[in-house]
């Protein structure tokens, strides 16, 4: 996997019905519009994005790629200086390695990743080290389907089984705290961070600058930002410089 060189402060551009949406909780329907894919996109370039963290809301709850479309013009007008990850409906290795192919970097497997966790193995194949497994973690387990079902799993111990599967890095969500700008679970991301030695992508939670430095100390390679960059409660600027203070 292209390693982050540093910790990155990564925008997440999640679309649904062809927009930008952020939910509150992964509750279905409690979206704030944003606009654009393309419009945001270009805007977090703009503002100093290294990479950007891509997902398709409707192909999480349903299973398949909704927003293709809206997606594919997003990579279509992002230069390639500029990493992108995909997460949302992915669930064959085919369809894994279209999207690698069409220009994104890494793909980002959950669902899938648990049910047939040969998958991994599958794309890793062809495109070493551009799988990120996504793990969402909601008291402590893991949960899939859209953060409806427990799998009984503890997330460092899921982590360390994909990592052996080939996973390139860890996508690691506390739903708990996913879009209400509460603040991160230090302790549950640092126990992942021991877990693996491929990086650890730490979302769910973050509503101010401490938050992003909290996760950089707690060993996460980069971080994912929504909510919290959208309603401008700090600018990715100064995340970013707050975290390569320390």
């Amino acid at each position: 996997m292209s390693h982050f060189p540093e910790f990155e402060v990564i925008p997440a551009v999640d679309v649904q019905d062809g927009e930008v949406v952020q939910l509150v909780g992964g509750e279905r329907g409690t979206g704030k519009r944003y606009g654009d894919p393309v419009a945001a996109a270009e805007r977090w370039i703009e503002a100093g994005a290294g990479t950007l963290h891509l997902v398709d809301l409707d192909g999480a709850f349903e299973g398949e790629r909704v927003n293709a479309a809206a997606i594919e013009s997003v990579v279509e007008s992002v230069s390639d200086g500029v990493g992108l990850q995909l997460g949302g409906g992915i669930r064959t290795a085919e369809g894994a390695r279209d999207l690698l192919d069409l220009g994104l970097d890494r793909v980002i497997l959950g669902t899938a990743a648990v049910e047939t966790p040969e998958i991994v193995a599958e794309i890793d194949e062809t495109h070493p080290g551009s799988v990120v497994v996504s793990l969402d973690a909601k008291d402590g387990e893991v949960v899939v389907s859209g953060w409806t079902e427990g799998t009984g799993l503890e997330p460092a111990e899921a982590a360390a089984r994909y990592e052996e599967l080939g996973a390139g890095g860890i996508l690691f969500t506390n739903v708990d705290v996913e879009g209400q700008l509460a603040g991160v679970d230090r302790e549950a991301v640092a126990s992942v961070v021991e877990a693996v030695d491929v990086p650890v992508i730490a979302s769910g939670g973050v509503a101010t600058v401490e938050d992003v430095v909290a996760l950089k100390e707690a060993g996460a390679a980069a971080v994912v930002v929504g909510t919290a960059l959208y309603e401008g409660e700090f600018t990715l600027r100064e995340a970013q410089d707050a975290a390569d203070e320390i």
